[in-house]
């Protein structure tokens, strides 16, 4: 069974940084396609970055410069390394494998203006 683990988050100003993580088990960390999606007030889920088994990532338009997704796979850990913070990335970020309806108990990013 899948487990997913969310840390890192916390409070910041506009123009912070912080650097979540993803701990999975229960799964070959290394051949999953892994991603990160967030979910702010009042809003759905939306996607935020994926990071392939062989690393290559892809991001949301509204990420994309400012975030960056890594892995590794020697400690079944994901990374999402935000930087220029903005006010409307304050959301609940969770980590998914891709085509699994797993997912952890989420870490709070709050972003103050």
């Amino acid at each position: 069974q899948v487990q997913l683990v969310e840390s890192g988050g916390g409070l910041v100003q506009a123009g912070g940084s912080l650097r979540l993580s993803c701990v999975a088990s229960g799964t070959i960390f290394s051949r999953k396609t892994m991603s990160w999606y967030r979910q702010g007030p009042g809003k759905e889920r939306e996607f935020v970055a994926r990071i392939w088994s062989a690393g290559n990532t892809f991001y949301a338009p509204s990420v994309e410069g400012r975030f960056t997704v890594s892995r590794d796979n020697s400690e079944n850990t994901m990374y999402l390394q935000m930087n220029s913070l903005k006010p409307e990335d304050t959301a609940v970020y969770y980590c998914n494998v891709l085509g699994t309806n797993t997912w952890g108990q989420g870490t709070q990013v709050t972003v103050s203006s």
